[in-house]
């Protein structure tokens, strides 16, 4: 886990930690295999952290997709098939841990219908993902004084949820 910036939204690490020992006392063999985890929410606004979120544990959103220079620019390596992340919500409560059960690298015209159905969004079409990140990654990058290209690294992503036990299992 990285420390908390003073920029950044404020995310409850002492609780996301509580809820990572619990995850781990229960399932000590997927730990084993995969221990790092992050504590992330999505999006770039509290709403929107809260909606997305929202998706996921209502077994809607199965997928998200990230800059791949985000990843850098927060000091973390590309996550792995197997790690895990603590995701949050608006307030920076720890809500839901989730898995990673496939990764790839893109650009912008690689993502397929299949994709934005399991990101969950909008009305999950390609043309509605499609419409959204753009304008989505266009503010995030305006904002770090970039500008943002479809040619840009993507990084896709599925997970599951896997704790709490309440949102295992839910399907789209």
């Amino acid at each position: 886990m990285k420390p908390q910036d003073a920029g950044e939204p404020f995310i409850d690490r002492e609780a996301a930690a509580l809820m990572w020992a619990e995850y781990s006392n229960a399932n000590p063999d997927r730990v084993r295999l995969c221990p790092e985890y992050t504590v992330e929410r999505f999006g770039d606004s509290a709403d929107l952290a809260d909606a997305l979120l929202h998706e996921v544990i209502h077994g809607r959103k199965r997928a998200t997709s990230t800059l791949a220079r985000e990843f850098l620019d927060d000091g973390q390596s590309l996550p792995r098939i197997g790690s895990h992340w603590i995701a949050c919500d608006g307030s920076g409560t720890p809500r839901v841990i989730l898995k990673s059960v496939e990764f790839r690298i893109g650009d912008f015209n690689s993502a397929d219908a299949d994709f934005a159905r399991d990101e969950g969004e909008d009305d999950r079409s390609l043309e509605s993902w499609r419409t959204e990140h753009r304008k989505y990654w266009r503010r995030t990058e305006t904002a770090r004084g970039r500008t943002w290209s479809e040619d840009d690294e993507i990084v896709f992503e599925r997970f599951v949820p896997v704790w709490p036990p309440a949102h295992v299992g839910l399907r789209p």
